[in-house]
């Protein structure tokens, strides 16, 4: 069990959507931490839902599910059923949500969970003459796709939700931020973009001289050319992780993790 002062009070902002924050506030709390909820994203409905449920209907050799939130809406448009006889997730989450929806994961990388990882795998290396639906947000990024392809696949994209950026008044938290505010989580570099152009000007520097937590190489990247200063990045995008990492920044990066 986490001793309950790990993090010794530490404020975090929390930045996930709403609906995917409790998990890790739960954690933060249990380590001794103040979890402040601050969805810099929101989870919509897909512009055409349509044209990804009859993509759903397809036979495909493999179902690439590349988030927690893709399994969601897929399973919602599809009436829970998946037409495909092999399924890979980018990660963990993603892993269990279909799971728990009685669609066991062939294929999910170990490490960091991206999709890097997964187009390491041998699986996704022989995948020649083979047809694979990506399942994803609208607008996502090209490069599973374009490798694959690259590979030799036949590929579509089942875009089954979209992403944006929640109208929220600032003002109250920035109010805060120096009292309350002593690091920022961030779990995707959308999330990252959306909180700077939330707080504006008048909060940039505020947010760049607060610790950051990230979730992989490629957001810690970003970070640096946004100009963060203190940035720490997490083993793998995991709650479990994302709380390891705000230890280690806190100053107690061997204390174990409820």
């Amino acid at each position: 069990m986490e001793s309950p002062g790990a993090l010794g009070g530490l404020g975090v902002l929390v930045t996930r959507p709403a609906h995917q924050a409790e998990d890790l506030c739960r954690l933060i709390e249990a380590a001794g931490g103040r979890p402040l909820r601050f969805p810099a994203l929101e989870i919509r409905p897909a512009t055409h839902p349509e044209q990804a449920q009859a993509l759903l209907a397809k036979p495909w050799d493999w179902l690439v599910f590349v988030s927690a939130n893709a399994v969601a809406f897929a399973l919602e448009l599809s009436g829970g059923l998946l037409a495909g006889p092999r399924i890979a997730a980018v990660g963990q989450a993603t892993a269990d949500a279909l799971a728990a929806a009685g669609h066991p994961v062939d294929l999910v990388p170990g490490g960091q969970f991206d999709s890097e990882a997964l187009l390491a795998s041998e699986a996704m290396h022989r995948v020649a003459g083979q047809r694979i639906l990506i399942v994803r947000g609208e607008g996502g990024r090209p490069l599973l796709g374009e490798t694959l392809q690259g590979r030799g696949a036949t590929l579509a994209y089942a875009e089954v939700y979209r992403r944006g950026r929640p109208l929220v008044d600032v003002a109250p938290l920035l109010a805060r931020w120096e009292r309350d505010v002593g690091a920022v989580v961030a779990t995707s570099g959308e999330v990252l973009d959306n909180l700077v152009e939330m707080l504006g000007v008048v909060g940039r520097d505020r947010l760049l001289d607060t610790p950051l937590v990230v979730v992989s190489p490629r957001m810690a990247e970003q970070a640096r050319q946004i100009g963060f200063g203190t940035i720490e990045t997490a083993e793998r995008a995991q709650d479990v992780a994302l709380v390891q990492a705000l230890q280690h920044l806190s100053g107690r990066p061997d204390s174990p993790v409820a």
